[in-house]
């Protein structure tokens, strides 16, 4: 990521442009784009289709946003820049817990954003705050700021995993083991082959994936540092 995507995230607003004042702000914009990605896809997001959704001209965006790759940045930020959706926890494997789930919310929410979540760049101010609030949850219930750091980090990793076969388009455990419906080809595969009832009669197969996974990372978290005592 370049300086100047960091100096737009971190810096105060931009010089205003010169002639009659727009009515654009770049929130407006950043956030009429986030509405288009949702709804459209971060590749129908362009600054000739947002200039025409703001009924504005193409150059009154550049006096706000400097281009589409800046403006993608903004947009991923924007997405954190209400405080984090952390219910009261009294041990920070709660904390853990409801802090996977807020990131996977979010990321179900803008599906698009795992593209950019998994990329090259740097940590804006939204995103910032929604990692110190964690930490100081983490923190305020007995786990070091290091430890939470690299807690946090690893929950994260698993979210973005973990979230990847929904907006992939993976509906359910019947269709995704659908195979093992026809006999012939279950017999390639045996050990698979025991699941094929539950497959078959049963969305509950993988559903809650991300629930056990999630446990299961935090259990190992639980493990490491009961052994580093």
């Amino acid at each position: 990521m370049g300086q100047g995507e960091y100096e737009l995230l971190w810096s105060d607003r931009p010089r205003p442009g010169r002639g009659r004042p727009s009515g654009l702000t770049r929130e407006r914009i950043v956030a009429e784009a986030v509405a288009i990605a949702d709804t459209e896809g971060l590749h129908k997001v362009s600054m000739k289709h947002l200039a025409e959704r703001l009924g504005s001209g193409v150059m009154s965006l550049y006096r706000h946003v400097p281009g589409k790759d800046e403006l993608v940045v903004l947009m991923y930020d924007s997405l954190m820049a209400d405080p984090v959706d952390l219910p009261a926890a009294e041990s920070w494997r709660d904390v853990l817990l409801h802090w996977g789930r807020a990131v996977m919310g979010m990321f179900r929410a803008h599906p698009w954003a795992v593209t950019v979540g998994t990329g090259h760049r740097t940590m804006g101010p939204g995103e910032a705050g929604w990692v110190d609030e964690v930490l100081g949850r983490l923190t305020a219930v007995g786990l070091p700021a290091d430890l939470g750091l690299m807690a946090v980090l690893t929950v994260d990793c698993f979210a973005l995993g973990a979230v990847r076969p929904e907006i992939g388009g993976a509906d359910s455990s019947a269709q995704f083991f659908q195979f093992l419906a026809d006999p012939g080809i279950r017999d390639r595969f045996p050990h698979l082959s025991r699941l094929a009832p539950a497959a078959a009669d049963s969305d509950d197969l993988i559903e809650d994936y991300f629930e056990f996974g999630l446990n299961r990372v935090i259990d190992g978290l639980e493990q490491y540092l009961e052994g580093n005592r």
